[in-house]
């Protein structure tokens, strides 16, 4: 059985605009320009495209699942569909103690790759902070961080946005 390569998506600051803090109306919801070409363009090259994102406004009762589900939706319609899977951890460790599920543990990540046969050699992690990149090395996946100004380098690659990311990835 041959394998699936994957790019494993943060969504907050990757997907979507950070807002600095959690969404917690799906009117608040912005998707970059350039993240459904940038999808599309990984789809078109065969990759698997699953969302691994940490949603601890549910664990502080901000929002519930239904409103992490809605915004996937959106994102789908925005994408024509390219999301293969949203993967997501409600907790936080000041409200529910840790969790194996919240990057930069690699859990989330580990059940997509069994699910899927995924193979890490030919994968991706694309994400805003120091612990997707943790996640996505924990697993031997490639990395690309999207760096704000003056932010450290903590991927194997920097890219401004997901569309640069994805050059990256497809040249």
């Amino acid at each position: 059985m041959s394998q699936s390569k994957c790019v494993f998506l943060d969504r907050d600051g990757v997907l979507n605009a950070e807002l600095g803090d959690y969404i917690q109306n799906i009117e608040d919801l912005i998707i970059p320009e350039g993240v459904p070409e940038a999808l599309k363009a990984l789809k078109k090259a065969g990759y698997l495209l699953i969302v691994i994102t940490n949603q601890a406004g549910i664990d502080k009762g901000l929002y519930g699942p239904d409103l992490v589900y809605a915004i996937h939706e959106q994102m789908q319609n925005a994408s024509d569909g390219a999301l293969d899977d949203l993967y997501f951890c409600p907790y936080h460790p000041d409200f529910s103690g840790k969790s194996l599920s919240r990057k930069p543990d690699s859990l989330l990540i580990e059940k997509a790759i069994a699910k899927y046969g995924i193979d890490a050699a030919q994968s991706w992690m694309i994400g805003d902070r120091a612990r997707d990149m943790e996640a996505g090395k924990k697993v031997g996946v490639s990395t690309i961080h999207i760096l704000a100004e003056n932010e450290a380098l903590a991927g194997d690659y920097a890219a401004e946005n997901l569309l640069a990311a994805s050059s990256i990835i497809l040249a």
